[in-house]
């Protein structure tokens, strides 16, 4: 079994490509959507992240996310404390993913990992898929997300490695500048060559 990281710059469209690999049948682990999971109420972290910012606490009890990353910026000691608390939850999660994937035989795997290089998960993984977009590109997506701002923004940049030099470390680059049907098409491509690499037809 293959597995397969799934990364890119913010808002470079590597959602809608996760979605197409889900699609067509493949396991996809978005970390993204475990930490949303972990931040929920009587979430595993949420009690943690709650003690570490009190101020993000939500009305239901869970971790407000808008509101953490208001304390983050305010507070950027504390973000290497929050990583210690989360990012070892989310590595169990991607273990139990992985156990389960074996156990079906699934030729390959996609791990849907946002800072993949920043934190030298490229190591463990078998192949590499960069999802990428210019500048201005992103910048326009991005911003049309409910409560980023510029300043926000730079700050998430500021942790991202450039697109170019994740794009030189990919095995395949899916170019999610254009339509929505042309991720689609990529993906696919992508896959039949995945299942071939995996010795699957």
């Amino acid at each position: 079994m293959l597995k397969v990281a799934l990364t890119g710059s913010i808002a470079a469209g590597k959602s809608e490509a996760a979605r197409n690999f889900a699609r067509l049948g493949a396991p996809v682990f978005d970390a993204d959507t475990a930490v949303h999971a972990l931040y929920a109420p009587g979430g595993g972290a949420a009690g943690r992240v709650i003690k570490l910012f009190p101020a993000a606490r939500a009305p239901e009890g869970g971790v407000d996310r808008a509101a953490l990353s208001r304390e983050i910026a305010a507070h950027p000691e504390k973000l290497a404390t929050l990583e210690a608390i989360v990012h070892p939850m989310v590595q169990n999660m991607r273990k139990e993913f992985l156990a389960t994937a074996q156990r079906t035989a699934a030729p390959y795997v996609i791990l849907d990992i946002p800072l993949l290089f920043e934190t030298g998960g490229d190591e463990s993984m078998d192949r590499i898929i960069v999802v990428s977009a210019p500048r201005v590109i992103r910048h326009a997506r991005a911003l049309q997300r409910p409560g980023m701002t510029k300043d926000k923004l730079r700050l998430v940049e500021a942790r991202q490695m450039p697109d170019a030099e994740k794009r030189a470390r990919a095995d395949f680059i899916i170019d999610a500048s254009g339509p929505l049907e042309e991720n689609r098409r990529q993906v696919e491509r992508i896959h039949k060559a995945l299942l071939e690499q995996a010795g699957r037809r």
